[in-house]
C-alpha cells in the first residue's frame, strides 16, 4: 500500500471515528487511539478541514466537528 493510499485509508478511519466518538475525545486522543500519532493526526485534520468535511469550534473536548451539510432550496425567479 502507498502512503496515498494509507493517508487516504486514515483520513476515512479518523473521520467515521469522529462522527462516532461525538466530541467524548479530544482530536490528537482520537487519532492515538486509531494507532496515529499526533502529526499523522494534525496532516488529517487539514485535509479534512481542506474539504470541509470539519470545521473548528471552540467549545467542548474536542475543537473539531463534522460538518451539517445544508441542502437550500432553489427560489423561483419572478415569484
Amino acid at each position: 500500500m502507498n502512503s496515498k493510499q494509507l493517508i487516504s485509508r486514515n483520513k476515512e478511519q479518523y473521520y467515521k471515528a469522529l462522527i462516532a466518538d461525538n466530541g467524548k475525545l479530544n482530536e490528537i486522543d482520537l487519532g492515538e487511539k486509531l494507532g496515529l500519532d499526533e502529526k499523522e493526526t494534525r496532516e488529517i485534520i487539514v485535509l479534512l478541514l481542506s474539504e470541509h468535511k470539519i470545521e473548528y469550534l471552540e467549545n467542548g473536548v474536542c475543537e473539531y466537528s463534522c460538518m451539517k451539510i445544508v441542502k437550500r432550496k432553489r427560489k423561483n425567479k419572478g415569484s
